[in-house]
C-alpha cells in the first residue's frame, strides 16, 4: 500500500468516529493522521489542518467543526489561490496529539505551514470569526510551540 493510500484506508464509522468526522476523509479527501504517520504527514509542504475532535459525547461541537472545515477550505482556497490539506486525528492517537501540539480546548484545528506550527482554531466560531482567523493564520509565520518529540532527551532522562 503506498503512503498516499494509508492515510485515505477507511475506518470504519462507530460510536468513536461520528458519520460527520468520516466524511471529512470520505467525501473531501482528508487523511486519517495518527502517531504512525504523523511525520510523514507533516513532511508535505503547504498549509494544512489537522482537527482534533475529542470525544463528541463530551465536545458535541466537534460535530459542527466537522461540518465548517471543508467550507473553510473552500472559501480560503477560492480567496487565495491555495489548497489546503486536512487531517483527521484517529480517536486512539488524539490524545498524544493534543499533548504534542499544546491543544487548548476540545475541539481544535491545528494549522500548520509546511510541517511547522502555525496557529489553532479552538471550538466552535461563527463563520466571520473562523474567516478573520483563517486570515490571520495565512499572514502568520511559523510559531515556535515546544512540540512533544518521541525521542527521549538528555532533559528527560534520555541518557543514563
Amino acid at each position: 500500500m503506498s503512503e498516499s493510500a494509508a492515510f485515505l484506508a477507511p475506518i470504519p464509522a462507530t460510536p468513536a468516529v461520528p458519520p460527520l468526522v468520516s466524511r471529512l476523509v470520505e467525501q473531501f479527501g482528508a487523511a486519517w493522521v495518527g502517531h504512525d504517520n504523523l511525520d510523514t504527514w507533516l513532511a508535505q509542504s503547504g498549509e494544512s489542518l489537522l482537527l482534533l475532535c475529542g470525544d463528541p459525547q463530551r465536545y458535541p461541537e466537534c460535530l459542527d467543526v466537522a461540518v465548517v472545515l471543508p467550507e473553510l477550505c473552500k472559501t480560503l482556497g477560492a480567496h487565495h489561490d491555495r489548497v489546503l490539506r486536512l487531517g483527521v486525528a484517529r480517536r486512539e492517537d488524539e490524545q498524544a496529539l493534543a499533548e504534542r501540539f499544546a491543544l487548548r480546548r476540545w475541539p481544535s484545528i491545528i494549522w500548520l505551514r509546511d510541517g511547522g506550527y502555525v496557529t489553532q482554531i479552538d471550538g466552535m466560531r461563527d463563520w466571520d470569526e473562523y474567516l478573520r482567523l483563517a486570515e490571520n493564520a495565512l499572514q502568520m509565520s511559523n510559531a515556535l510551540i515546544p512540540l512533544r518529540s518521541e525521542a527521549p532527551s538528555p532533559a528527560n532522562g534520555g541518557c543514563h
